[in-house]
């Protein structure tokens, strides 16, 4: 798929953990499940049942697998049961994987979790979901944290937007993605990771983008926000007008793969690589979006 030996690098997956937003009753549990089983069958993913009860492998394994299937340089994980089991899970393959940290941004000792995790852990980032954060970004009490990701430079990949399916979150103060804007501009050295396009809300992804050089659009997932928009987008839309607006150094690959047996998703791989190349993207900028562009998020070029 790439010349010259190039290896893609993936800034989105994601390991276990809880996943405490939704809501739960038998009516949105029996619509999700329906939703589920028409996305796999659409997306030709593989069975849920066709997961043995007991895998006969650490899910780390797996993984290591599931990328040299697909030929897949890294994957960074933004999420697990905490920072210490991501951590201590992806170690054993420093040169395959990456982390970021995941934990309440509103807790006391935040800022000071993060430097653990950073310094201690070897995390290269911080993710945070935004309609789970229920004060303001620019809070003076979050204070310590942006300082801290500043002065080293680090990036933050914070998803706003539609989170879950059914049960999900729609609404909520820090849902779009222009409720960063002051924290973004205030601290241009903090590099922002939005993915999925801004599952939901692209055009105000556009404009925070226009009004703040130091922020990234990730790629990742099946983007199928897009159908609930009152106008017409496709893949190929999103990818032009982003490569238009912000160029290619910008723009980083993900998957938003998390789960087995389904495993690492090619598929999006697959159509996102397709959608550059009919738009006549060039080798270099094909191979900063699907990997350099995340090996220099994570300091990881030489």
């Amino acid at each position: 798929m790439f010349t010259n030996g190039f290896r893609v690098y993936d800034i989105h997956g994601h390991l276990p953990y809880p996943f405490g937003f939704m809501t739960r009753n038998p009516v949105v549990t029996a619509f999700n499940k329906q939703r589920a089983e028409n996305m796999r069958l659409a997306w030709d993913f593989p069975a849920v049942d066709s997961e043995p009860a007991t895998p006969d492998k650490p899910i780390i394994e797996r993984w290591v697998e599931s990328l040299d299937r697909y030929g897949i340089g890294g994957l960074n994980f933004l999420t697990a049961a905490d920072n210490d089991d991501l951590a201590a899970q992806i170690s054993r393959y420093p040169d395959r994987f990456t982390g970021f940290a995941h934990h309440s941004i509103e807790s006391p000792d935040a800022a000071e979790e993060l430097e653990r995790a950073v310094d201690v852990l070897g995390l290269k980032g911080y993710k945070l979901f935004g309609p789970l954060v229920q004060i303001p970004f620019h809070d003076p009490s979050l204070t310590p944290v942006w300082r801290f990701l500043a002065e080293r430079r680090l990036p933050v990949l914070i998803h706003f937007g539609l989170l879950g399916h059914t049960g999900g979150i729609v609404h909520h103060m820090n849902i779009n993605p222009l409720s960063i804007f002051n924290v973004a501009r205030e601290y241009p050295d903090i590099l922002f990771i939005i993915p999925h396009f801004g599952a939901g809300y692209f055009q105000e992804l556009l404009h925070l983008c226009w009004g703040c050089p130091n922020i990234y659009i990730d790629t990742s997932g099946s983007n199928q926000w897009m159908r609930w928009t009152p106008y017409e987008l496709t893949l190929e839309t999103l990818f032009r007008k982003t490569y238009e607006l912000i160029g290619p150094k910008r723009i980083v690959f993900g998957t938003d793969s998390g789960s087995f047996p389904r495993g690492y998703v090619y598929r999006y791989l697959q159509d996102q690589v397709r959608v550059c190349r009919e738009l006549r993207f060039s080798e270099e900028d094909i191979e900063s979006i699907f990997g350099n562009n995340a090996r220099r998020l994570l300091n990881l070029l030489s």
